[in-house]
């Protein structure tokens, strides 16, 4: 299609099932830009279903909605439409996206929001969103969840391909995820994440800790693991694998987060316990005791 040609929206829709998009962005609520996206949508795919996963990622913050976006996409049917914007260098030379990633789709912009999603992908194409026909006619510098993002993923929907929508893209931008350090008597990594919970989801995966492991989180010491919150006392600060299968620190019933004054970034420490050897390894489950 020419650029700057708009496509014919009375366009009957596909007769497949109606296509599903799900919602991502750090808009909010209160100031009805989820709704213009929705309003868009609705105008070019008005059979589309429109789900909104989350509006309350911290303004700005990729690397935040990066890990929410894996950690719900995992769980989405095959040939779901998402829909991620949080932008901070929206109306700069930074490239707006699609891809098809594990036969799901992803509209977003290029500022390293898939890395986490691509790092796990078995099978990944990338498009830059550079034909024009499939925005909106006038599009804002200010506001491309709008007038770029929305209209591909209604497209998306409608049945447009993706080749369709730009040409093909080989390097995406990725976000520097640090990686948990084994040094055979523990491992050393950080809190990637903080939940609306305040609970600390560090980078250490669940299955390289000892049950009986020492815990330390931003130099205080933490115990030894547990199973769930309610092996502690309401109040109390515990270590534990989360849902997703990674270490965190949480409190029962409280924001370890505002207990400990620490955010992303902060250093975990899982140690063996006082009198025994492990050799703690990325693969082993629960270490080796010698």
């Amino acid at each position: 299609m020419p650029s700057g040609e708009q496509h014919d929206r009375s366009a009957p829709e596909p007769a497949a099932a109606p296509a599903r998009i799900v919602l991502l962005t750090d808009f909010g609520t209160r100031d009805g830009y989820p709704a213009s996206m929705r309003g868009v949508i609705a105008g070019i795919a008005p059979h589309a279903s429109v789900d909104d996963a989350t509006h309350d990622i911290t303004p700005g913050d990729v690397h935040s909605a990066a890990y929410v976006l894996a950690r719900y996409a995992r769980f989405q049917p095959r040939g779901t439409i998402h829909l991620a914007v949080v932008d901070p260098g929206v109306g700069s030379a930074r490239r707006a996206i699609a891809a098809e990633i594990d036969g799901q789709y992803y509209v977003t912009p290029d500022n390293g929001l898939l890395t986490r999603v691509l790092r796990d992908a078995a099978s990944s194409r990338v498009v830059e969103l550079d034909e024009t026909g499939y925005h909106r006619a006038e599009v804002s510098a200010t506001f491309h969840g709008r007038d770029i993002f929305a209209p591909a993923a209604a497209w998306l929907a409608r049945g447009v391909t993706l080749d369709e929508l730009g040409h093909p893209l080989d390097d995406p931008v990725l976000l520097d995820l640090p990686q948990p350090q084994y040094d055979g008597a523990g491992i050393e990594g950080v809190v990637e994440y903080v939940d609306h919970f305040g609970n600390l989801i560090t980078n250490i995966p669940g299955r390289s800790v000892a049950p009986d492991a020492r815990v330390a989180i931003a130099g205080r010491e933490v115990g030894p693991v547990r199973r769930t919150y309610a092996d502690v006392v309401p109040g109390s600060l515990l270590a534990l694998i989360g849902s997703d299968g990674m270490l965190e620190i949480a409190v029962r019933n409280g924001s370890a987060a505002t207990l400990l004054g620490v955010d992303r970034g902060a250093a975990a420490i899982v140690r063996a316990p006082a009198g025994s050897q492990y050799s703690f390894s990325p693969k082993r489950r629960g270490g080796r005791r010698e």
